[in-house]
């Protein structure tokens, strides 16, 4: 029987994401050649201790894992709306963690962010630069006294010409490869983008796959391309310059619900909204970080959730706050005062924070 639910944000890692049933019919891919998942001993930032943290504390309420596991059964991208520090994007991390998915490809998203930058980057000026060195070691055989030395220079600059050498490919680029377990991928912030990539993103994630036209017109001398993956120093091979996934990836989109975004980009995705967090929440979120609280973090948590009515807090505005009233020795009065100070209102000015 298959597993459900496959993630149960119990940050306990484990192998269930082999349990999950075959995909539905119309999201079933069949990219190749099949390639294994990279271990977190890939990526030297994997287990850096903020991101083993942030995986390791995450707290899921029990809409997250359903939406998350409705995202996985149906090879659906997962769009995580919420105010600023509710976890949208550790929910990756902890995702990624608990199933063993590998390292979590991130793409931070600007306002001049494009699909080609998540997709994969060429440089064409370092190709012509290893093209004219390429044609120096070829006159320095032709007229050199040591013939055999400069053909064999001629022949390694011939092979830094070619076109694999000059690219890589980008998160979402490495997301789609043919993996046989799905990769994680964070896009982080996309209602900062334009207006146009949203839209611009439709296609590639219900297909599934790209293509890149600067291997297609190498193919017919170089079938396979091996190309630098995003993240890592290893090569991955392309097949006649088109990549096709195999395990569709977990995407997580990330937005703080500034902008609206299509009606065709929504009906693609499974949407989450993250709430602020009530008492109980909060507790259990300042529990895993920092231990159990004490009467002075209650009070802090009360303060925090009476100021929440009047304009945006994030909760780790609430930690930080915590975090120096244990790790001081400031008296009570200058500990109120200091938590005001860590606690203003975003996105308003600091004479209005006053309590």
């Amino acid at each position: 029987m298959p597993l459900w639910p496959v993630y149960t944000g119990t940050n306990e890692p484990h192998d269930g994401i082999l349990e999950l049933p075959p995909p539905p019919p119309w999201r079933a891919f069949d990219g190749g050649p099949v390639l294994d998942p990279p271990s977190d001993a890939d990526d030297a930032s994997a287990g850096s201790p903020d991101r083993t943290h942030r995986a390791e504390t995450y707290q899921a309420t029990p809409e997250t894992v359903q939406l998350v596991n409705a995202a996985l059964y149906l090879r659906r991208p997962l769009l995580v709306t919420g105010p600023p520090g509710t976890g949208k994007s550790s929910l990756a991390y902890a995702v990624a963690r608990e199933l063993r998915l590998g390292p979590v490809l991130r793409w931070n998203i600007t306002s001049r962010s494009t699909l080609h930058d998540g997709l994969y980057q060429y440089d064409p000026l370092s190709r012509l630069y290893a093209a004219r060195q390429a044609l120096t070691g070829a006159s320095e055989s032709r007229f050199g006294n040591h013939a055999g030395r400069g053909v064999e220079r001629h022949a390694g600059k011939r092979e830094e010409d070619g076109v694999e050498n000059h690219l890589r490919l980008g998160p979402l680029g490495t997301a789609l490869l043919p993996h046989s377990r799905p990769r994680a991928l964070l896009i982080d912030e996309i209602d900062k983008s334009d207006l146009d990539l949203p839209n611009d993103l439709l296609n590639v994630l219900e297909e599934g796959q790209y293509e890149i036209p600067e291997l297609v017109r190498a193919a017919r001398h170089t079938p396979v391309a091996e190309v630098l993956a995003d993240g890592t120093d290893e090569r991955v091979p392309v097949e006649r310059g088109r990549v096709r996934c195999r395990a569709f990836p977990f995407v997580v989109l990330t937005s703080n619900g500034e902008r609206e975004f299509p009606p065709a980009f929504l009906r693609r995705c499974v949407t989450l909204r993250l709430r602020q967090p009530d008492d109980r929440q909060l507790a259990e979120i300042v529990r895993a970080h920092l231990g159990d609280p004490d009467d002075h973090a209650q009070r802090l948590i009360e303060r925090f959730l009476s100021r929440v009515g009047g304009g945006k807090l994030a909760t780790d505005q609430l930690l930080n706050a915590i975090y120096l009233a244990r790790a001081s020795d400031l008296d009570a009065e200058s500990l109120d005062q200091l938590a005001e100070q860590l606690m203003p209102y975003l996105g308003r000015t600091p004479q209005a924070d006053a309590f």
